[in-house]
Order: C-alpha cells, then sequence, then structure tokens
C-alpha cells in the first residue's frame, strides 16, 4: 500500500488555507462564466441560458462551500459570503431569465406585454407593406414573413424588459442564498458548542 494513502501521511491533507482557495477559485470561475454567458447574449432569453445557469448551478454547489466564519475575521467572512451569494444569484437569473420572458405568473408585467403586443402587430404591417408586391406570388410566404417578424418584435420587446428586471431577482437570490448559509453556519456553531458543554 503506498504510504500517501494512509491518513496521516505527508501530502494526503488539505489544509484549510488550501481548500479556501478552491473556494474562492470556483466562486471566481463560476462568476467569470456568467459575466461571459450575459455578455454574449443578444436579443431574446432562449432556453439554453436555463441550461447554462443549472450548470453554473450545479458546479458551485458541486465544488465550492459557503464561507464558514472564522474568529477575528468578521471582514473576510462578510466578503466571502457576499461574492459566494451573489455567484449564486447570478446564475439563478440566468436560469429564470427564459422563464420570466415566457411566462405571464412568474413576471406579470401587463402593460408591458400588450405594449409588445402592439409592437408585434406593427412589425406585421410593416413586413406586409415591405412585401405587397410580392403577396400575389405566394400568400403562405408573405404570412409566415408577418408572423415571423411579429415574433422576433415581440420577443425583444419582451427580453429587453426582463433583462432590466434581472437584477432585482438575482439580488433577491443573492439575499436568501446569504441568509440561508448564515443561518446553516450559526445553527453549526451552536451544535459544536453544545457538543463541547
Amino acid at each position: 500500500m503506498d504510504d500517501r494513502s494512509r491518513p496521516g501521511a505527508q501530502g494526503s491533507v488539505t489544509t484549510g488555507a488550501d481548500l479556501g482557495a478552491g473556494n474562492r477559485a470556483g466562486v471566481l470561475g463560476t462568476a467569470l462564466a456568467g459575466v461571459l454567458a450575459f455578455a454574449l447574449s443578444s436579443g431574446s432569453w432562449q432556453w439554453f441560458s436555463t441550461y447554462i445557469g443549472v450548470t453554473l448551478l450545479a458546479v458551485i454547489l458541486s465544488f465550492t462551500r459557503p464561507p464558514a466564519p472564522t474568529p477575528g475575521a468578521r471582514s473576510g467572512y462578510v466578503r466571502s459570503l457576499t461574492a459566494y451569494s451573489l455567484v449564486v444569484g447570478l446564475c439563478m437569473a440566468l436560469l429564470v431569465a427564459p422563464a420570466m420572458q415566457r411566462w405571464a405568473w412568474l413576471f406579470p408585467m401587463s402593460d408591458t406585454r400588450t405594449k409588445c403586443a402592439h409592437l408585434g402587430s406593427y412589425a406585421a404591417l410593416q413586413a406586409q407593406a415591405a412585401l405587397s408586391d410580392l403577396g400575389g406570388q405566394d400568400n403562405a410566404a408573405l404570412t409566415y414573413g408577418q408572423i415571423d417578424r411579429s415574433q422576433h418584435t415581440v420577443n425583444d420587446c419582451l427580453a429587453s424588459t426582463t433583462t432590466l428586471w434581472l437584477p432585482v431577482y438575482a439580488l433577491a437570490a443573492a439575499l436568501l442564498t446569504a441568509l440561508g448559509a448564515w443561518l446553516v453556519s450559526r445553527a453549526g456553531a451552536r451544535r459544536t458548542t453544545a457538543g463541547e458543554q
């Protein structure tokens, strides 16, 4: 048997500092991936964004842990918890964006949805006017062009409003994450204190 496989062997123990560095690297990497996903997205929010959000959330929850409070390093704990929570909020924003755009029960914005529907009708009229000379040749193609232009206009309109409100949802998810991590750490500290007594 290899000496390194024994629990007390040199090189087999991961120190607290190394674990903290790994957690920070994981949070930083996930945040970078989320920012790139936002930067590369354009137009309507697609369901692939949900896949990206789920993947990043799975990575951060599987390979990093919420920071644990350490005596005498309160400001460091607050910074770490803030970073961890904001990254989770970013992942959640990517996850819910397509659903917010499409499902009125999740993100009502009734006035905006009505306005976007009117813009879609206007875009269909524009397409009809632009292709009016071709209407006699292929009515089905003209109808398809109108529907396609209308859908794109409505989706882009809803996507822009969704993007405006995404930070609110992301911040709410971050606050809930921070509160949950803080409560779990406090419960763990109480159990440790009770066990020592």
